[in-house]
């Protein structure tokens, strides 16, 4: 099939055009929460046409799906991608921690972190967008646990560790950390955690 060049051209800008809106979407939706998100306020934003901004999404729960699915991808690459280069075991998983800290303190988006911020928002709201978000969530237990299952068979826990419980007690401490961070304006938050984390590692306090 030949495409001409004004084809690709228009497929080119819409690409752009979607990329610019979820880029600003994922930032509003971190502060004010995807129930803020419309193709009218997008436009006004980012000096488009409501138009041109509905044609790439047709409905306000396409967009916020589509902002998850946005903020997902961003997550992944700032979080998990740079933890996964580093030795699988307690050093993995140590990585996994720093690197999700340095995502909430560096404010990846705006609001701290998307998934904290827009979690409690539709957690008892059944849908589409509910399901994608609890999928998010799922999946990130679920590395976290298995990162954690595999410093125990390495033997780089301390004796008697629980991998699913140490999970949940990292994730917590890490969700605590973004909120009150962000709540307080306070980045000593992200210290104490870590030192807390390593505690939780067996690991020495860091030098």
């Amino acid at each position: 099939m030949v495409i001409d060049s004004a084809t690709d051209g228009r497929v080119q800008r819409g690409n752009e055009t979607r990329r610019a809106v979820l880029g600003r979407a994922v930032q509003i939706a971190s502060v004010e929460g995807l129930g803020a998100l419309s193709i009218g306020r997008l436009a006004t934003d980012l000096g488009l046409s409501k138009s041109g901004v509905f044609a790439g999404f047709g409905s306000k729960e396409e967009l916020q799906l589509a902002t998850v699915r946005a903020a997902r991808r961003i997550f992944y690459d700032r979080v998990v991608t740079p933890a996964l280069e580093r030795p699988e075991g307690v050093d993995r998983l140590l990585a996994l921690c720093e690197s999700w800290l340095d995502y909430s303190r560096g404010r990846v988006f705006d609001g701290g972190c998307f998934f904290y911020s827009v979690t409690a928002e539709f957690d008892a709201q059944p849908g589409p967008v509910r399901d994608a978000l609890a999928q998010s969530a799922l999946e990130w237990e679920a590395l976290v646990v298995d990162l954690a299952r595999a410093a125990e068979a390495a033997g780089e826990l301390p004796a008697g560790t629980d991998p699913e419980e140490l999970a949940m007690l990292l994730t917590g401490l890490m969700d605590s950390a973004n909120s009150l961070a962000v709540l307080h304006d306070d980045p000593s938050r992200y210290d104490r955690t870590m030192r807390a984390a390593r505690r939780l590692l067996g690991l020495p306090p860091a030098a």
